[in-house]
């Protein structure tokens, strides 16, 4: 940290201006703001924290208590000459006191921390905006600079204590209450079988050694879960690693996703549940795997397991890249009340507890409420209420649970936006083309789900219904199709979505060898109502098309899993998926349609080891994605009214079943202890298909492609209440056929970097720690002939449990306040003015500038 400061005046940015806030928040806001205040504030904070005993608190109330006269001189314009210069000066003067740790009396070390305070008070006070209050600015102001201290102390001896820790006998943490210290039982003694132990892994620092089917699977807990900044329910999947989640329009919209070379746009080739239940929707107005998970609330998810791969007989459709199942807790350990609020009109209510029912009955219940505006021209204006309620029953060998969820949101949305209409300056940076773009959102559901295990076997029964509606109303070309009315377009979506998943698994043995085999069923059928209709301002003036469709699979599979001897495992699985693509009511009668498939996909995992605590993995599988029931059935291109195309072929339908061909081969170890490593080659091929676009309403021809890569993923825990993380991502994708227009695949992901580090109940409470994630560069045309920039965002949470009933946390995302993208695109659009023709453009949407939000929770 010292040396970085003594390195880093070229950087400094005095006094960069703040946000278009008031009152406390434009204070909060204000010092996060200049390089020079920042690198100060942390440098004093370390400084104090290397001097120890009572430096550790004198020095920052000394600081703020002199900054805050300065600033009170800078208000009323008192006049100081050199304020820049010795502003700095303390950053090179803090810099070097802190690289050789020197140490003076302490009366000495108060009066050079309040004689650089003083000026750092005037030039902030100066700048103070008219229409904010002194007192709630001073407030603000005082408060980010206590937390700034705090993160150097805190940062000062996080390192100490790690670097002792890592030297010492007392490195490595003792096991936590839900780690398991005992290895699954597979040795094998006298010759006797062993039985086949079952493990619960809930946290990412639980082993799986012994236990896992490929290198590329694990599980998070809410342990990693609430200590990190999470800036949106989506990003919760982002602990996946490899996987990025991204915005391009509204808060209220699905996310988009990244992981292993794809842009999954919505989420078609991942498949995400919650309890079991798939939140992917086949079929969906705006684009077929539609994943929102903004009904997820994040204190109450116990577990989220991810597989990634083709290679699991249990996953089907959307599941080629992988999948994640998140789990909530049947009951919580505390009845909590938080309030967050934060920038940009962020407001967040939640009220979250859980009841004994007798000794072994529990009742959940969840409620939450959020506002958001985001920092855009024309505000999200989301508005959020969403629920849970469940009640379960555990017994000895059984038990049983019912769910019910709701959630309903509106917003208004900043879709991309060109860049060339930033630069010429038509709009700002976090500025819209079309003020009307928007939608809404509801999801209600009900889940009954019963298990029972015993020597024998286990059996699993899980039933499902809900319903949804979607509104969206998108303008991504502006006025290219319609110089007069422009380009917006509605996408209305209805639907009753029901399933169920049935499963037993027989405990047994194959000779000597321990075994299990499972046999399992799942159907799901959804009823749809969708459209796709021209707006202006939300006002429709002409359907493109609409349709009722209707879409059901039947999905039986079978997989058996052995262990031969102490070092090796078999895992074989295969799966047939039955569909039927049903399309009725429709505007154009020629797409009425029925066409039904099937497909076959064979699993096969190979699991070598343990020795020295590491295992080795070959994991190998088919798998595959369906299409839009609308464009199976296709005939006549909605947008021309025509059966042929503009080279006069017949027009084709979309495929109804893509395959896919997943391979992986990797190792896990805990070889170092207190180190869980996972190592991951992989590949995966699709065949060429034609596609259902949403947008337009019709098919387009996709080529066949190829994507393979390596996955390195490390979490690390020195200490009980330290641990990194950092996983890194490295993928090519390409494709497959030779075309004059290239081979590169257009958003493919191909670098992916997350680290951080937690900490928690240090010094009698504090919690949090930062986040990095790098989400490199990728092609955005065939050619390779234009790129989009990477994306760097580091955020932080800062947090105190004042005892067991109050907790204070802040979260600070952008810290970096980077002018970075969240998305890129590259294609035609038109500005009033323009060619007819369009012009090709980069459109973007930005990431939000620095933010923070301070949450308040109390528990009973």
């Amino acid at each position: 940290m010292g040396l970085l400061l003594s390195l880093s005046p070229s950087l400094v940015q005095a006094h960069t201006g703040s946000l278009t806030l008031s009152g406390w928040t434009n204070g909060f806001n204000h010092p996060l703001h200049g390089w020079d205040h920042l690198l100060t504030m942390l440098a004093v904070g370390v400084w104090a924290a290397q001097l120890g005993g009572r430096a550790v608190w004198q020095l920052p109330l000394a600081f703020v208590g002199v900054m805050s006269l300065g600033g009170l001189a800078g208000m009323m314009g008192v006049s100081v000459p050199g304020v820049e210069t010795m502003i700095l000066l303390s950053v090179l003067v803090f810099g070097f006191l802190v690289v050789r740790s020197i140490r003076f009396q302490a009366v000495i070390s108060v009066l050079i921390v309040v004689f650089f305070a003083f000026f750092h008070g005037h030039a902030h006070g100066q700048e103070m905006p008219t229409s904010a209050s002194l007192l709630s600015f001073a407030l603000g102001f005082m408060l980010a600079t206590l937390l700034l201290h705090g993160a150097g102390i805190l940062a000062a001896r996080l390192v100490i204590l790690a670097f002792a820790y890592s030297l010492g006998n007392s490195a490595y943490a003792e096991p936590s209450d839900n780690a398991s210290t005992d290895k699954p039982n597979a040795q094998v003694t006298n010759g006797e079988p062993v039985t086949l132990s079952e493990m619960i892994v809930t946290e990412r620092a639980d082993s799986m050694v012994g236990y896992a089917d490929s290198a590329s699977q694990g599980n998070v807990g809410q342990a990693q879960l609430e200590y990190r900044p999470i800036n949106r329910p989506g990003e919760i999947l982002e602990t996946v690693p490899g996987l990025i989640t991204t915005q391009h329009s509204g808060e209220g919209k699905a996310n988009q996703y990244y992981l292993r070379g794809f842009n999954l746009d919505h989420g078609t080739d991942f498949l995400t549940q919650i309890e079991g239940v798939p939140v992917n929707q086949v079929s969906n107005a705006h684009g077929q795997g539609w994943t929102d998970t903004n009904f997820l609330i994040p204190e109450l998810i116990k577990t989220l397991n991810y597989q990634k791969g083709n290679y699991y007989a249990e996953n089907g459709d959307f599941s080629s890249t992988g999948a994640a199942n998140i789990k909530y807790f049947n009951d919580l350990p505390d009845n909590i009340v938080k309030f967050t609020g934060g920038s940009f009109d962020y407001y967040r209510g939640l009220a979250a507890g859980s009841s004994k029912l007798g000794d072994d009955s529990s009742l959940l219940y969840a409620g939450e409420v959020v506002n958001n505006g985001g920092p855009w021209t024309v505000s999200n204006d989301y508005l959020k209420f969403n629920g849970v309620l469940r009640y379960s029953k555990e017994l000895e060998d059984s038990g049983w649970s019912v769910t019910a969820m709701a959630y309903q949101a509106d917003w208004q949305s900043t879709d991309q936006i060109p860049r060339r209409a930033v630069d010429s300056g038509v709009i700002g940076r976090y500025g819209t083309l079309d003020p009307t773009d928007g939608g809404s959102s509801q999801r209600y559901s009900l889940t009954a789900e019963w298990h029972r295990q015993d020597a024998a076997g286990a059996t699993r029964l899980m039933a499902y219904g809900l319903y949804s509606e979607m509104a969206l109303y998108s303008n991504f070309t502006y006025f290219l199709n319609d110089p007069v009315r422009g380009d917006q377009f509605a996408q209305p979506d209805q639907r009753w979505t029901s399933g169920l998943k049935a499963s037993h698994t027989f405990f047994h043995q194959l000779g000597a060898a321990d075994s299990e085999t499972t046999l399992g069923l799942q159907i799901r059928n959804d009823t749809i109502e969708n459209g796709l209709l021209l707006t202006q301002a939300r006002v429709s003036y002409d359907t493109v098309r609409a349709d009722d469709v209707w879409v059901t699979s039947a999905s039986p599979y079978a997989e058996n899993k052995t262990r031969w001897n102490d070092w090796l495992r078999t895992t074989f699985g295969v799966r047939f998926d039955g569909f039927r693509f049903n399309v009725d009511n429709s505007n154009i009668p020629e797409n009425n349609g029925n066409t039904t498939d099937g497909l076959v996909s064979p699993k096969l995992g190979i699991v070598f080891g343990p020795w020295a605590d590491t295992e080795l993995y070959l994991n190998g599988g088919l798998g595959f994605h369906s299409n839009d029931a609308r464009g199976v059935n296709t005939r006549v291109d909605p947008a021309s009214g025509k059966s042929v195309d503009a080279d006069g072929n017949p027009v084709k339908p979309a495929a109804p079943l893509a395959r896919t061909y997943g391979a992986e081969t990797g190792l896990r170890t805990t070889w170092v202890k207190g180190l869980h490593s996972t190592l991951a080659l992989w590949w995966l091929d699709i065949d060429s298909e034609l596609l259902f676009v949403g947008d337009a309403g019709t098919t387009e021809a996709s080529r066949p492609s190829r994507r393979y890569g390596v996955e390195w993923a490390n979490y690390y825990s020195p200490t009980d209440w330290l641990t990194f993380d950092a996983d890194f991502s490295f993928s090519r994708s390409r494709f497959r056929d030779d075309a004059p227009e290239g081979n590169h695949i257009p958003g493919s992901v191909e670098t992916v970097i997350a680290s951080g580090a937690t900490f928690h109940d240090l010094y009698g409470g504090f919690f949090g720690g930062p986040r990095l994630r790098y989400f490199g560069p990728r092609s955005l045309i065939e050619d390779n002939s234009v790129r989009s920039d990477s994306t760097i965002l580091l955020s932080a949470m800062l947090g105190y449990a004042v005892n067991k009933n109050w907790t204070v946390q802040a979260e600070m995302f952008n810290l970096l306040d980077r002018k970075d993208s969240a998305i890129d695109y590259y294609y035609p659009s038109r500005l009033p003015g323009e060619d007819a023709a369009g012009i090709d453009d980069v459109h973007f949407h930005p990431v939000e500038p620095m933010s923070f939000r301070i949450s308040l929770k109390a528990a009973f």
